[in-house]
């Protein structure tokens, strides 16, 4: 487990049990009293100190002077007709995200989502399982042509409490009658944007006396930001899963779609991917969104099957979802399946990520920051 990011201001929510030694300590309170309160909060998801029923009434009272409380609260729930749920969370400032719950089954026995199978109780038989999507920022500043998440611009980075309690309120959400399989990082905001506060959420949700959730279970997307690719696998070992939207086999048409590019070009980031340092038998995860007439072509499947080249890694193909204010659309089911046979015939693992949770407005690159006003360029794709 690596050592928090010094650079991540910590609230007590998102205190280490180590940590909290050193709080209670100043507070004249014995070391055993830290693993106490860290369980109820990371373990139980409990952040209201009345409600940690075995510290005593003095603790408790201090605990609540010195600001523990929940940070986030669920201002709506919405549920799609295919079983996706979206969670509208509200922050102390506010600020709102997104968090979504995607039941198994939606796709692919191979993809990110689908984590080795649950037992289940001997009582009831197998749970349901669904995979956490969790926000990191609000907002974005990357300003991808075919996201909602960047629509505004960056408002401000989350913190490390912010994204961990995401999964708390989840937990209680679902409230035993599903199983949280697996969290990924493709929520709002790019993950590795806001490192300090990522990297620290991970370790909370690894940490064996909080959710205790393995880290073959937890995938982090970036659009492609190198340095911290590279911290990402040497924090962690490589153990924390890697998707990378990609979205274009060549510098030119990644630049149109995705600013990053220009700052982090293809070839660059490809050589960073060959260099994370995934468990043998591992692959990351490619994702292709699929773009009408900009990135859609069997030219383009070709390409990108060359600039993969060795890389241990499987594609998410992702037809292009509904993204107000911009012209773009998705390719015809003929033309994706055109696609997919390009690289399934040349032996590369790939999926389709069909519709889910569309009409909550849940799907990929869906989610955005309702009523603000677009502060990026709209994307033309007539433009060169």
């Amino acid at each position: 487990m690596p050592p928090p990011d010094p650079a991540e201001p910590t609230s007590l929510y998102a205190q280490l049990p180590e940590e909290w030694q050193a709080t209670l300590a100043q507070w004249g309170q014995p070391r055993y009293r830290a693993k106490q309160v860290f369980r109820w909060i990371h373990g139980r998801g409990v952040a209201d100190p009345q409600q940690m029923t075995d510290l005593p009434l003095a603790l408790r009272e201090r605990l609540a002077a010195e600001g523990l409380a929940p940070p986030l609260r669920v201002a709506d729930d919405l549920r799609s007709a295919d079983g996706t749920r979206k969670l509208l969370v509200e922050m102390a400032d506010g600020a709102r995200v997104e968090t979504v719950l995607i039941p198994r089954g939606s796709v692919a026995p191979e993809d990110i989502y689908a984590p080795p199978a649950d037992e289940g109780r001997a009582d009831e038989g197998p749970l349901p399982q669904v995979t956490q999507c969790v926000s990191s920022q609000v907002g974005c500043a990357m300003g991808c042509a075919f996201c909602a998440s960047g629509i505004a611009g960056l408002k401000r980075q989350m913190t490390a409490a912010e994204i961990i309690a995401q999964v708390h309120l989840a937990r209680r959400a679902i409230d035993g009658s599903a199983r949280l399989s697996g969290v990924v990082f493709m929520g709002m905001g790019e993950p590795l944007h806001n490192y300090g506060a990522v990297q620290r959420a991970l370790t909370l949700l690894n940490h064996p006396e909080g959710v205790g959730m393995g880290l073959r279970r937890v995938t982090v997307s970036t659009s492609g930001l190198v340095p911290e690719i590279a911290r990402l696998g040497e924090d962690f070992g490589g153990q924390v899963r890697l998707a990378v939207s990609l979205h274009a086999a060549d510098s030119e048409t990644r630049t149109r779609i995705m600013p990053v590019n220009k700052r982090h070009p293809l070839e660059e980031l490809i050589e960073a991917l060959h260099a994370y340092p995934m468990p043998p038998g591992r692959r990351m995860t490619i994702e292709y969104t699929l773009i009408d007439g900009i990135n859609d072509g069997v030219a383009d499947a070709r390409a990108l099957l060359d600039v993969l080249g060795g890389l241990s890694a499987h594609v998410n193909l992702i037809p292009m979802n509904p993204v107000p204010g911009t012209r773009l659309q998705a390719p015809s089911d003929a033309a994706v399946d055109a696609f997919q046979a390009v690289l399934r015939d040349a032996g590369r693992v790939t999926y389709v990520r069909r519709l889910k949770g569309d009409d909550i407005a849940a799907a990929c690159g869906q989610l955005a920051l309702h009523g603000e006003k677009r502060k990026l360029k709209t994307f033309d794709p007539d433009r060169t």
